[in-house]
Protein backbone atom coordinates (compact mmCIF):
# COMPACT_ATOMS: atom_id res chain seq x y z
CA UNK A 1 0.00 0.00 0.00
CA UNK A 2 2.92 2.65 0.87
CA UNK A 3 4.44 1.80 -2.52
CA UNK A 4 1.08 2.43 -4.36
CA UNK A 5 0.20 5.45 -2.90
CA UNK A 6 3.09 6.85 -3.75
CA UNK A 7 2.75 6.02 -7.24
CA UNK A 8 -0.79 7.22 -7.80
CA UNK A 9 0.18 10.61 -6.57
CA UNK A 10 2.91 10.85 -8.86
CA UNK A 11 0.64 10.22 -11.95
CA UNK A 12 -2.00 12.44 -10.69
CA UNK A 13 0.31 14.97 -10.48
CA UNK A 14 1.64 14.60 -13.63
CA UNK A 15 -1.94 14.33 -15.22
CA UNK A 16 -2.53 17.52 -13.79
CA UNK A 17 0.35 19.24 -15.05
CA UNK A 18 -0.27 17.99 -18.54
CA UNK A 19 -3.50 19.36 -18.05
CA UNK A 20 -1.95 23.05 -16.50
CA UNK A 21 0.39 23.31 -19.80
CA UNK A 22 -2.10 22.78 -22.16
CA UNK A 23 -4.53 25.19 -20.58
CA UNK A 24 -1.71 27.43 -20.56
CA UNK A 25 -0.59 26.85 -24.01
CA UNK A 26 -3.94 27.06 -25.40
CA UNK A 27 -5.02 30.15 -23.53
CA UNK A 28 -1.21 31.98 -24.54
CA UNK A 29 -1.68 30.97 -28.41
CA UNK A 30 -5.62 32.33 -28.69
CA UNK A 31 -4.25 35.37 -27.33
CA UNK A 32 -1.42 35.79 -29.70
CA UNK A 33 -3.08 34.58 -32.58
CA UNK A 34 -6.35 36.98 -32.08
CA UNK A 35 -3.46 39.67 -31.46
CA UNK A 36 -1.62 38.56 -35.07
CA UNK A 37 -5.30 38.64 -36.74
CA UNK A 38 -6.45 41.94 -34.97
CA UNK A 39 -3.37 44.14 -36.13
CA UNK A 40 -2.92 43.10 -39.50
CA UNK A 41 -6.66 43.81 -40.19
CA UNK A 42 -6.13 47.36 -38.88
CA UNK A 43 -2.34 48.15 -40.96
CA UNK A 44 -4.60 46.48 -43.94
CA UNK A 45 -7.93 48.54 -43.11
CA UNK A 46 -6.06 52.21 -42.50
CA UNK A 47 -7.03 55.09 -44.42
CA UNK A 48 -5.66 58.45 -44.94
CA UNK A 49 -6.28 60.92 -41.68
CA UNK A 50 -9.37 63.09 -42.82
CA UNK A 51 -7.88 65.97 -40.45
CA UNK A 52 -4.75 67.82 -42.31
CA UNK A 53 -3.23 68.15 -38.38
CA UNK A 54 -3.30 64.64 -37.95
CA UNK A 55 -1.20 64.49 -41.09
CA UNK A 56 1.07 67.07 -39.93
CA UNK A 57 1.35 65.28 -36.62
CA UNK A 58 2.53 62.51 -38.00
CA UNK A 59 -0.41 60.59 -38.21
CA UNK A 60 0.37 57.58 -41.38
CA UNK A 61 -3.35 56.61 -41.13
CA UNK A 62 -6.34 55.83 -39.03
CA UNK A 63 -9.72 53.90 -38.98
CA UNK A 64 -13.21 53.71 -36.99
CA UNK A 65 -13.85 50.91 -35.47
CA UNK A 66 -17.45 49.97 -33.51
CA UNK A 67 -17.16 47.85 -30.91
CA UNK A 68 -19.19 46.90 -27.01
CA UNK A 69 -21.02 49.41 -27.39
CA UNK A 70 -19.16 52.25 -28.86
CA UNK A 71 -17.23 53.50 -31.74
CA UNK A 72 -13.30 53.64 -31.13
CA UNK A 73 -10.47 55.96 -33.62
CA UNK A 74 -7.34 54.14 -33.96
CA UNK A 75 -4.93 56.14 -35.41
CA UNK A 76 -1.29 54.63 -36.59
CA UNK A 77 1.84 57.35 -37.06
CA UNK A 78 4.34 56.93 -39.65
CA UNK A 79 7.11 56.71 -37.25
CA UNK A 80 6.09 58.31 -33.65
CA UNK A 81 4.71 60.89 -32.45
CA UNK A 82 5.83 64.66 -31.25
CA UNK A 83 5.56 63.78 -27.84
CA UNK A 84 6.38 60.27 -26.21
CA UNK A 85 2.73 59.20 -24.14
CA UNK A 86 2.89 57.93 -20.67
CA UNK A 87 1.16 55.11 -21.17
CA UNK A 88 2.25 52.41 -24.08
CA UNK A 89 0.75 48.66 -24.35
CA UNK A 90 3.18 46.05 -25.32
CA UNK A 91 2.10 42.84 -26.90
CA UNK A 92 4.96 40.48 -26.26
CA UNK A 93 4.45 38.03 -23.21
CA UNK A 94 1.26 36.16 -25.17
CA UNK A 95 4.47 35.25 -27.94
CA UNK A 96 6.69 34.45 -24.82
CA UNK A 97 4.27 32.31 -22.86
CA UNK A 98 3.06 30.59 -25.89
CA UNK A 99 6.50 29.35 -26.81
CA UNK A 100 7.38 28.55 -23.11
CA UNK A 101 4.18 26.46 -22.37
CA UNK A 102 4.93 24.46 -25.79
CA UNK A 103 8.55 23.99 -24.98
CA UNK A 104 7.28 22.87 -21.87
CA UNK A 105 4.80 20.29 -23.31
CA UNK A 106 7.61 19.17 -25.63
CA UNK A 107 9.69 18.24 -22.71
CA UNK A 108 7.59 16.33 -20.23
CA UNK A 109 5.23 14.59 -23.15
CA UNK A 110 8.22 13.69 -25.48
CA UNK A 111 11.90 14.55 -24.02
CA UNK A 112 11.11 13.22 -20.85
CA UNK A 113 9.26 9.97 -22.40
CA UNK A 114 12.07 9.86 -26.03
CA UNK A 115 12.50 6.17 -26.08
CA UNK A 116 8.72 5.49 -26.79
CA UNK A 117 6.85 8.66 -27.65
CA UNK A 118 9.67 10.77 -29.84
CA UNK A 119 11.98 7.78 -31.48
CA UNK A 120 10.25 6.38 -34.83
CA UNK A 121 9.37 3.24 -33.59
CA UNK A 122 11.35 0.76 -34.52
CA UNK A 123 14.65 2.84 -35.07
CA UNK A 124 17.53 2.25 -33.38
CA UNK A 125 17.97 6.28 -32.86
CA UNK A 126 19.22 6.87 -28.93
CA UNK A 127 16.42 8.96 -27.23
CA UNK A 128 19.23 11.34 -25.79
CA UNK A 129 20.16 11.96 -29.41
CA UNK A 130 16.47 12.44 -30.90
CA UNK A 131 16.24 15.00 -27.75
CA UNK A 132 19.07 16.67 -29.20
CA UNK A 133 18.54 16.88 -32.52
CA UNK A 134 14.70 17.75 -31.61
CA UNK A 135 16.55 20.89 -29.76
CA UNK A 136 18.87 21.84 -32.34
CA UNK A 137 16.85 21.90 -35.17
CA UNK A 138 14.88 24.34 -33.19
CA UNK A 139 17.18 26.48 -32.85
CA UNK A 140 18.33 25.94 -36.88
CA UNK A 141 15.28 26.94 -37.79
CA UNK A 142 15.10 30.40 -36.54
CA UNK A 143 18.97 31.09 -37.54
CA UNK A 144 18.31 30.08 -41.09
CA UNK A 145 14.85 32.18 -41.26
CA UNK A 146 16.97 34.95 -40.16
CA UNK A 147 19.64 34.39 -42.39
CA UNK A 148 17.35 34.48 -45.31
CA UNK A 149 15.36 37.63 -44.19
CA UNK A 150 19.15 39.62 -44.01
CA UNK A 151 19.81 38.67 -47.53
CA UNK A 152 17.16 37.93 -49.93
CA UNK A 153 15.03 41.04 -50.32
CA UNK A 154 12.80 39.40 -52.97
CA UNK A 155 9.38 38.50 -51.19
CA UNK A 156 8.77 36.16 -54.02
CA UNK A 157 11.79 34.58 -53.61
CA UNK A 158 12.00 34.49 -49.91
CA UNK A 159 8.26 32.70 -49.52
CA UNK A 160 9.30 29.93 -51.76
CA UNK A 161 12.51 29.06 -50.00
CA UNK A 162 10.55 29.07 -46.62
CA UNK A 163 8.24 26.65 -48.41
CA UNK A 164 10.77 24.59 -49.27
CA UNK A 165 12.14 24.50 -46.31
CA UNK A 166 9.38 23.56 -44.24
CA UNK A 167 8.72 20.95 -47.10
CA UNK A 168 12.07 19.64 -46.01
CA UNK A 169 11.71 19.83 -42.46
CA UNK A 170 8.39 17.95 -42.43
CA UNK A 171 10.27 15.27 -44.63
CA UNK A 172 13.20 14.84 -42.36
CA UNK A 173 11.20 15.23 -38.97
CA UNK A 174 9.03 12.19 -40.50
CA UNK A 175 12.00 9.91 -41.18
CA UNK A 176 13.68 10.58 -37.85
CA UNK A 177 10.86 10.84 -35.20
CA UNK A 178 7.78 9.23 -34.65
CA UNK A 179 4.83 10.20 -36.54
CA UNK A 180 2.68 12.87 -34.10
CA UNK A 181 6.26 14.03 -32.45
CA UNK A 182 7.17 14.88 -36.19
CA UNK A 183 4.19 16.79 -36.62
CA UNK A 184 4.80 18.63 -33.10
CA UNK A 185 8.54 19.24 -34.39
CA UNK A 186 7.45 21.14 -37.79
CA UNK A 187 4.99 23.17 -35.54
CA UNK A 188 7.56 23.69 -33.16
CA UNK A 189 9.85 24.99 -35.36
CA UNK A 190 7.76 27.48 -37.06
CA UNK A 191 6.80 28.68 -33.59
CA UNK A 192 10.19 28.93 -32.45
CA UNK A 193 11.05 30.98 -35.81
CA UNK A 194 7.33 33.07 -34.99
CA UNK A 195 8.51 33.84 -31.15
CA UNK A 196 12.01 34.70 -31.95
CA UNK A 197 10.77 37.08 -34.40
CA UNK A 198 9.18 38.99 -31.86
CA UNK A 199 11.72 38.61 -29.25
CA UNK A 200 14.84 39.45 -31.22
CA UNK A 201 13.30 41.95 -34.07
CA UNK A 202 9.87 43.17 -33.45
CA UNK A 203 10.41 44.32 -29.60
CA UNK A 204 13.73 45.69 -29.88
CA UNK A 205 12.54 48.00 -32.97
CA UNK A 206 9.80 49.27 -30.67
CA UNK A 207 12.43 49.78 -27.84
CA UNK A 208 14.40 51.54 -30.88
CA UNK A 209 11.41 54.12 -31.50
CA UNK A 210 10.79 54.67 -27.54
CA UNK A 211 14.78 55.34 -26.76
CA UNK A 212 14.99 57.57 -30.09
CA UNK A 213 12.20 59.95 -28.52
CA UNK A 214 13.26 59.72 -24.73
CA UNK A 215 16.90 60.93 -26.50
CA UNK A 216 15.08 63.91 -28.33
CA UNK A 217 16.44 62.78 -31.38
CA UNK A 218 14.75 61.20 -34.79
CA UNK A 219 13.52 58.00 -35.00
CA UNK A 220 15.03 55.39 -37.89
CA UNK A 221 12.37 53.98 -39.39
CA UNK A 222 14.75 50.80 -40.91
CA UNK A 223 14.21 48.80 -37.61
CA UNK A 224 9.94 49.10 -37.71
CA UNK A 225 10.05 48.52 -41.30
CA UNK A 226 11.88 45.21 -40.74
CA UNK A 227 9.43 44.28 -37.79
CA UNK A 228 6.54 45.18 -39.62
CA UNK A 229 7.50 42.58 -42.25
CA UNK A 230 8.51 39.91 -39.48
CA UNK A 231 4.96 40.27 -37.67
CA UNK A 232 3.27 39.97 -40.88
CA UNK A 233 5.42 36.33 -41.65
CA UNK A 234 3.86 35.42 -38.04
CA UNK A 235 0.51 36.16 -39.27
CA UNK A 236 0.60 34.18 -42.24
CA UNK A 237 1.96 31.12 -40.04
CA UNK A 238 -0.72 31.09 -37.32
CA UNK A 239 -2.80 28.44 -38.77
CA UNK A 240 -0.07 26.53 -39.72
CA UNK A 241 1.33 26.17 -35.84
CA UNK A 242 -2.40 26.01 -35.12
CA UNK A 243 -2.70 23.27 -37.24
CA UNK A 244 0.41 20.86 -35.47
CA UNK A 245 -1.59 22.05 -32.38
CA UNK A 246 -4.41 20.28 -33.14
CA UNK A 247 -3.37 17.25 -34.85
CA UNK A 248 -2.22 15.40 -32.78
CA UNK A 249 -6.16 14.85 -31.52
CA UNK A 250 -6.18 12.82 -35.36
CA UNK A 251 -4.10 10.20 -35.74
CA UNK A 252 -5.90 9.65 -39.31
CA UNK A 253 -4.30 12.62 -40.41
CA UNK A 254 -0.33 12.68 -38.78
CA UNK A 255 -0.35 8.32 -39.32
CA UNK A 256 -1.54 8.48 -43.00
CA UNK A 257 0.74 7.36 -45.67
CA UNK A 258 2.94 9.86 -46.49
CA UNK A 259 2.36 11.94 -43.58
CA UNK A 260 4.67 14.84 -44.25
CA UNK A 261 3.18 15.85 -47.34
CA UNK A 262 -0.31 16.08 -46.08
CA UNK A 263 1.37 18.40 -43.44
CA UNK A 264 2.82 20.42 -45.91
CA UNK A 265 -0.28 20.45 -48.60
CA UNK A 266 -2.53 21.52 -44.53
CA UNK A 267 -0.31 24.04 -43.82
CA UNK A 268 -0.19 25.73 -47.67
CA UNK A 269 -4.09 25.94 -47.10
CA UNK A 270 -4.02 27.75 -43.81
CA UNK A 271 -1.03 30.46 -44.99
CA UNK A 272 -3.39 30.67 -48.30
CA UNK A 273 -6.91 31.52 -45.86
CA UNK A 274 -4.79 34.11 -44.42
CA UNK A 275 -3.90 35.36 -47.46
CA UNK A 276 -7.19 35.79 -48.10
CA UNK A 277 -8.21 37.69 -45.34
CA UNK A 278 -5.40 40.04 -45.34
CA UNK A 279 -6.21 41.01 -49.14
CA UNK A 280 -9.76 41.01 -48.70
CA UNK A 281 -8.93 44.00 -45.06
CA UNK A 282 -6.95 45.44 -47.75
CA UNK A 283 -10.58 45.69 -49.97
CA UNK A 284 -9.42 43.20 -52.43
CA UNK A 285 -12.04 40.63 -51.94
CA UNK A 286 -11.21 37.22 -54.56
CA UNK A 287 -14.21 34.53 -53.38
CA UNK A 288 -12.38 32.23 -56.00
CA UNK A 289 -9.11 31.88 -53.22
CA UNK A 290 -11.86 30.38 -51.07
CA UNK A 291 -13.29 27.76 -53.49
CA UNK A 292 -9.32 26.84 -54.43
CA UNK A 293 -8.88 26.50 -51.20
CA UNK A 294 -11.90 24.37 -50.10
CA UNK A 295 -11.05 21.93 -52.70
CA UNK A 296 -7.25 21.69 -52.27
CA UNK A 297 -8.94 20.58 -48.84
CA UNK A 298 -11.00 18.11 -50.52
CA UNK A 299 -8.66 16.87 -52.40
CA UNK A 300 -5.96 16.19 -49.31
CA UNK A 301 -8.86 14.18 -47.02
CA UNK A 302 -9.75 12.23 -50.48
CA UNK A 303 -6.12 11.32 -50.67
CA UNK A 304 -5.89 10.22 -47.17
CA UNK A 305 -8.93 7.83 -46.97
CA UNK A 306 -7.53 6.42 -50.32
CA UNK A 307 -4.65 5.94 -48.86
CA UNK A 308 -6.17 4.28 -45.75
CA UNK A 309 -8.48 2.03 -48.21
CA UNK A 310 -5.25 -0.35 -48.38
CA UNK A 311 -4.66 -0.78 -45.23
CA UNK A 312 -7.95 -1.46 -43.37
CA UNK A 313 -7.90 -3.19 -40.16
CA UNK A 314 -9.42 -7.37 -40.11
CA UNK A 315 -12.46 -7.49 -37.88
CA UNK A 316 -13.12 -11.33 -39.05
CA UNK A 317 -13.76 -13.91 -35.62
CA UNK A 318 -10.06 -15.07 -36.18
CA UNK A 319 -8.76 -11.79 -35.67
CA UNK A 320 -10.94 -10.46 -32.99
CA UNK A 321 -9.89 -14.06 -30.90
CA UNK A 322 -6.20 -13.39 -31.36
CA UNK A 323 -6.43 -9.76 -30.58
CA UNK A 324 -7.83 -10.97 -27.00
CA UNK A 325 -5.20 -13.07 -27.08
CA UNK A 326 -2.39 -10.29 -27.61
CA UNK A 327 -4.38 -8.16 -25.70
CA UNK A 328 -3.73 -10.50 -22.58
CA UNK A 329 -0.11 -11.13 -23.05
CA UNK A 330 0.65 -8.00 -23.74
CA UNK A 331 -0.25 -7.38 -20.22
CA UNK A 332 -2.71 -3.88 -21.47
CA UNK A 333 -5.10 -5.14 -18.86
CA UNK A 334 -3.11 -3.98 -16.26
CA UNK A 335 -3.17 -0.23 -17.33
CA UNK A 336 -6.59 -0.11 -19.33
CA UNK A 337 -10.23 -1.41 -17.98
CA UNK A 338 -12.06 -3.09 -20.47
CA UNK A 339 -14.87 -5.53 -19.26
CA UNK A 340 -14.84 -8.26 -21.85
CA UNK A 341 -11.51 -9.26 -21.30
CA UNK A 342 -11.66 -8.55 -17.52
CA UNK A 343 -9.69 -6.00 -17.33
CA UNK A 344 -9.88 -3.07 -14.88
CA UNK A 345 -6.19 -1.09 -15.26
CA UNK A 346 -6.98 2.55 -14.12
CA UNK A 347 -3.43 3.95 -15.36
CA UNK A 348 -4.55 4.24 -18.83
CA UNK A 349 -8.16 5.79 -19.67
CA UNK A 350 -10.53 3.14 -19.84
CA UNK A 351 -11.39 1.90 -23.42
CA UNK A 352 -15.26 0.96 -21.90
CA UNK A 353 -15.37 4.66 -21.86
CA UNK A 354 -13.58 6.12 -24.73
CA UNK A 355 -14.80 3.63 -27.15
CA UNK A 356 -11.87 4.31 -29.25
CA UNK A 357 -11.82 3.39 -32.85
CA UNK A 358 -9.80 0.65 -34.58
CA UNK A 359 -7.39 3.32 -36.22
CA UNK A 360 -6.83 4.97 -32.82
CA UNK A 361 -6.18 2.16 -31.24
CA UNK A 362 -3.64 1.09 -34.02
CA UNK A 363 -1.95 4.00 -33.99
CA UNK A 364 -1.21 3.89 -30.06
CA UNK A 365 -0.26 0.44 -29.31
CA UNK A 366 2.31 1.16 -32.43
CA UNK A 367 3.61 4.11 -31.22
CA UNK A 368 2.76 4.72 -27.81
CA UNK A 369 1.76 7.89 -26.51
CA UNK A 370 2.81 9.68 -23.01
CA UNK A 371 3.51 6.93 -20.61
CA UNK A 372 2.36 4.24 -22.76
CA UNK A 373 5.17 2.47 -25.06
CA UNK A 374 5.06 2.17 -28.74
CA UNK A 375 4.87 -1.87 -29.44
CA UNK A 376 6.10 -1.46 -32.59
CA UNK A 377 8.84 -4.13 -33.48
CA UNK A 378 7.93 -6.27 -29.96
CA UNK A 379 4.14 -6.71 -32.06
CA UNK A 380 3.52 -7.90 -35.56
CA UNK A 381 1.78 -5.55 -38.33
CA UNK A 382 -1.02 -8.41 -37.57
CA UNK A 383 -1.26 -8.69 -33.87
CA UNK A 384 -1.41 -4.87 -33.46
CA UNK A 385 -4.28 -4.69 -36.34
CA UNK A 386 -5.80 -7.76 -34.52
CA UNK A 387 -5.70 -6.23 -30.73
CA UNK A 388 -7.21 -2.99 -32.56
CA UNK A 389 -9.97 -4.64 -34.33
CA UNK A 390 -10.81 -6.65 -30.87
CA UNK A 391 -10.56 -3.78 -28.22
CA UNK A 392 -12.81 -1.02 -31.11
CA UNK A 393 -15.47 -4.28 -31.07
CA UNK A 394 -15.59 -4.74 -27.43
CA UNK A 395 -15.32 -1.24 -26.12
CA UNK A 396 -18.24 -0.53 -28.52
CA UNK A 397 -20.19 -3.67 -27.59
Amino acid sequence: MSSTLPLALSDALSDWLDLGLRWLHVIAAMAWIGTSFYFVLLDQSLRPPRDAADAEAGVGGELWEVHGGGFYQVQKYVVAPRVLPEHVAWFKWEAYTTWLSGFALMLVLYYLEASSALVKPGDDLEPWLAVAISVALLAAAWIVYDLLNRFVSDARVLWTALFVLVALSAWGSAELFSPRAAWLQVGGMIGTVMAANVLFDIIPAHWELIRAKEAGREPDPRPGIQAKQRSVHNNYLTLPVLLTMLAGHFPFAYGADHAWLVLVGLMAIGAWARLFYNLRHSGRTHWWMTAAGAAAFVAVALLVERGDETVATPSGPAAVAQGQRVFASAGCGVCHTLADAGATGTVGPSLDSAKPSASLVADRVRNGQGAMPAFDGRLTDEQIDAVAAYVSGAAAG
